[in-house]
């Protein structure tokens, strides 16, 4: 029997007052808030323990997006509530792996964002190998808006790799059907729920589009 895909909410905003009000919207619907690099860099980790507060029950992933110190800055994001934290695939492997051996002594878990690797279906399966808990196939938002964008190569890449994954680079109601078909396990929309009109309403209808 396969597993539910799981929803991932990424919160793009730049205060925690903004990410509580979007989260308790959402909260219902969706599986994993996610408080965006923005976020973080303008409220701090401080974000962070604020919505695992607000929401004990989710899983809350803080988009470090790593490059170096892993393990130093996968402690201070645990330390603050995070039950996830982001390393980028482009950094060392020694990088990834340290945020791993944190990630381990807590009981949490470590997500390496493929975000500007060329060959991600390859280094996905490293970073499984790694000891990472899944991959996230993500086209970031200045990629989205380039003329021809679409889903299609994160797809790809996630049928190749084997491996565990998430999907982020315009997620919607109407492809995330694609996404699960992918075989994906989780589907992280952003824009698709902060920008429309009730976000309630818009989680709900990208919960169904994945049941």
């Amino acid at each position: 029997m396969q597993t539910p895909m799981k929803i991932q909410f990424a919160m793009d905003t730049l205060t925690t007052a903004q990410a509580l009000e979007w989260a308790a919207a959402a909260a219902p619907h969706v599986d994993i808030l996610e408080l965006g690099t923005p976020l973080i860099k303008s409220e701090g980790l401080a974000a962070v323990t604020a919505v695992k507060a607000a929401h004990p029950d989710k899983i809350i992933l803080a988009d470090l997006k790593t490059m170096d110190a892993g393990g130093l800055e996968a402690e201070i994001a645990f330390d603050a509530g995070a039950d996830l934290v982001t390393v980028l695939g482009t950094a060392d492997d020694s990088t990834i792996a340290g945020a791993v051996e944190t990630a381990t002594r807590h009981g949490k878990g470590v997500v390496v964002d493929l975000i500007g690797v060329e060959d991600k279906a390859l280094r996905a399966q490293q970073a499984v190998e790694l000891g990472a808990e899944f991959v996230e196939m993500h086209a970031g938002l200045d990629e989205q808006a380039q003329e021809g964008y679409s889903l299609d190569g994160l797809l790809t890449a996630g049928r190749s790799a084997g491996v565990p994954f998430s999907v982020a680079g315009g997620v919607s109601s109407t492809t995330a059907g694609d996404v699960k078909a992918a075989g994906a396990q989780i589907a992280v929309a952003g824009g698709a729920l902060y920008s429309a009109e009730d976000i309630g309403s818009a989680a709900e209808e990208l919960r169904a589009a994945v049941a």
